[in-house]
Order: structure tokens, then C-alpha cells, then sequence
């Protein structure tokens, strides 16, 4: 692999070297992001509570899987482990390092070992310049590299990612379909070997057969670098295929956090187990499709959160406690975290459907080169 030059030391696959193998790879712990609303001339309207004292670890190697309703915070959440927008308050710390207060330049140092791949390909490659150039640019910010060095890395990159380089390399992003020109953000976003990369709905925007061509690409790419993912989605059955730990977001907040096989057939929380039941899931038994079951009640808004638990407006078991008393994530077992007062237990979370086999579309064992 090829070693990448940082300053005056080097880095491979999976970091600079030098932290603790250890500690978490990422440790976000109390976060808390707001934006205050204004009116007319200014005059401060009420304030929205984006991410509510959010906390997590993550390991070197691992997936992460974040999955909740639009508004839920998960891509607040990304941003502010980023600090493409400074948190509130709270920490994250990224191999030992704590990155809220550090200075512009320092975190631009840091983001080298730290990437992110966004929805929208197109939106995040420049359409003026050649991919080569787009794939390139990491390299010529963070290392010494000759320009034949980057020309021969940015090769190896588009390779990687399952596109012929003598095809692509000199042409422009307009040019590609949206699987393609995810690839090469994909490629962008490995070019320095990082250790984290952080999906924000990196695959929501394009068809079946492709998202699966791009998961594919993500473990492949995870097994070959050693990478860890934030993985952030909605849809629940595509989270449950590329996730280790799944965290269940709701309106700011943790609702609940565990190993992903255990979360997704026995849910103790029960916004989780009203996102599972409104999914529809075909029985490859039987051939029958569950109906799904819709989550009755409308969100609250962030602007105005309920008192207590956040989800008691819509939950059937919510009672006087619920609206009094914040429910803090609790040890439910084998790594499993739960906020909820009262929590399901094993027997009654056990969902109407599984979706243990759940897939919407063919998922090719091997991805091809373009």
C-alpha cells in the first residue's frame, strides 16, 4: 500500500500512529448542538435543539450505524464530530485528541485521518475540474508527493474503487452517473488512508443494484484499509447489513444503542421497535409481505421538545414519570443501552417481522470494474 507523507512523519492505512490501541478510535461524550431562530430585525424566536447529550465510542475497524426519522439530528450529529459546525458543547476526541476548541488549522491536520462521504456526489466534487484533480486533492494538502507520486496514487485509488483509471481519470464529474461519481468521492475520501469515514445517507440518492455495488465497496474497502464507518441512513434493512453496533436516534437523542443483530430482533426501546414495524418486510417462507404498521401522532418539533422522554407524546407505555423524569441510557446487557423508563423486555420486543433477511434488491458478491 502506498505509505502517505504528513509533514515530517507518515501515516498508514488506519492513522498516524501513536494512540493508544486501547482507546476508542472515537469517544463523543455529552455533545450538544443548537441553532437559535430569529424574526424580523433579528429578534431571537426560540432555539433548536438539533443534538441533546449524545454520547458513544467507537472502535478502530468498526460500524457504527445511525438510523431515525428526518429531523432526528443524525446529520447534525456528523457534523459536529467533524467541527464542520463547532458543537455547543460536549467532547469528541478522535485518537486521544479532543477536537472541540482546537484551532482551524489543527483540525484541518486532523481531518486527513477523519473524512466524510455525503449524499449528494455531485454537490461535493468540483464540476470544472478533471476527477484525477478531484481524486488528487487530499494529496496535494496533506503530503509532499511529486506529481508523479499523486498521478500514480490517484490510479491506485480509482482502481480501488472499481474504476478503470485509463477511462476516468481525465474526465469530469457531469460526465459520470451518480453511482460513478460516488466512487470517486469515495476515492477522495481514502485517499489519505484514513481511519474514520463518516457516511452521511452516502448511498440514499442512488438505485438498488448500485447501493449495493457501493456497500459492497465500503466493506471491501473496510476488510483491504482497516476503516471504521459512521454510517448514517434511513433505511433500516440497508444500516443492519454493513452495522456492528446500530444507534437509534429520535429527535436529538439516543433512544437506544447495542450490537446490531440483538437491536434488530429484540428492540427495548419502543420508538425502535415502531421503526421496525413500519417497515415493510416480505416473509421468503411464505411469500406474504407485512403490512406495516405506522407510528400513530406527529413529531414534536426540536423547537419545542417534550418535557421528560422525548417520544412519551407518541408512545403507548408513556406515563406520568415519562413527562417528569429524562431518561438516561441504561445497561440493558451484552452492550446493549436503552433510555427508556419502561424498556421492552426480551420476550415482547421480538418484532411482528424480522428483518434478518430483508434486502430490497440483488446485492452482487463481487463489484465489477468499470
Amino acid at each position: 500500500m502506498t505509505e502517505i507523507r504528513e509533514g515530517t512523519g507518515t501515516a498508514t492505512a488506519g492513522g498516524l500512529g501513536g494512540e493508544d490501541s486501547t482507546a476508542p478510535l472515537l469517544q463523543v461524550r455529552n455533545l450538544v448542538q443548537e441553532y437559535t431562530t430569529r424574526g424580523p430585525g433579528g429578534v431571537k424566536t426560540g432555539v433548536v435543539h438539533a443534538v441533546s447529550d449524545v454520547s458513544f465510542d467507537l472502535t478502530s475497524g468498526e460500524t457504527l450505524g445511525v438510523v431515525g426519522e428526518t429531523g432526528s439530528g443524525k446529520s447534525t450529529l456528523a457534523r459536529a464530530i467533524i467541527q464542520v459546525e463547532r458543537p455547543k458543547s460536549g467532547t469528541v476526541r478522535f485518537q486521544g485528541r479532543e477536537l472541540n476548541g482546537m484551532k482551524k488549522r489543527d483540525i484541518t491536520a486532523v481531518r486527513a485521518n477523519m473524512q466524510m462521504v455525503y449524499q449528494d456526489p455531485f454537490g461535493s466534487l468540483n464540476p470544472r475540474w478533471r476527477i484525477e484533480d478531484v481524486v488528487a486533492e487530499p494529496l496535494l494538502g496533506h503530503t509532499d508527493m511529486t506529481r508523479q507520486q499523486r498521478s500514480e496514487r490517484v490510479g491506485e485509488l480509482l482502481d480501488l474503487v472499481g474504476l478503470n483509471p485509463g477511462t476516468y481519470r481525465r474526465g469530469r464529474p457531469m460526465e459520470l452517473s451518480g453511482g460513478q461519481a460516488q466512487r470517486v468521492a469515495i476515492a477522495r475520501a481514502i485517499a489519505l488512508n484514513p481511519a474514520l469515514v463518516i457516511c452521511d445517507e452516502a448511498i440514499s440518492s442512488l438505485d438498488v443494484l448500485i447501493q449495493a455495488q457501493v456497500l459492497n465497496l465500503f466493506e471491501k474497502l473496510r476488510a483491504e484499509l482497516g476503516l471504521a464507518y459512521l454510517f448514517i441512513a434511513h433505511d433500516l434493512a440497508t444500516v443492519k447489513q454493513v452495522s456492528d453496533r446500530v444507534a437509534v436516534m429520535h429527535l436529538g437523542q439516543l433512544a437506544e444503542i447495542g450490537p446490531a443483530e440483538e437491536l434488530y430482533d429484540s428492540p427495548r426501546h419502543p420508538y425502535t421497535r415502531a421503526l421496525l414495524d413500519s417497515v415493510p418486510v416480505l416473509d421468503l417462507e411464505t411469500g406474504v409481505a407485512r403490512r406495516p404498521v405506522p407510528l400513530s401522532g406527529e413529531p414534536p418539533s426540536p423547537l419545542h421538545p417534550p418535557s421528560g422522554c422525548r417520544f412519551r407524546t407518541r408512545c403507548p407505555r408513556a406515563e406520568a414519570r415519562c413527562a417528569e423524569v429524562e431518561p438516561k441510557l441504561t445497561d440493558a446487557g451484552n452492550g446493549h443501552q436503552v433510555a427508556c423508563h419502561f424498556p421492552l423486555d426480551s420476550t415482547s420486543a421480538a418484532s411482528a417481522g424480522s428483518l434478518r433477511d430483508a434486502w430490497r434488491g440483488p446485492r452482487p458478491e463481487a463489484m465489477p470494474t468499470i
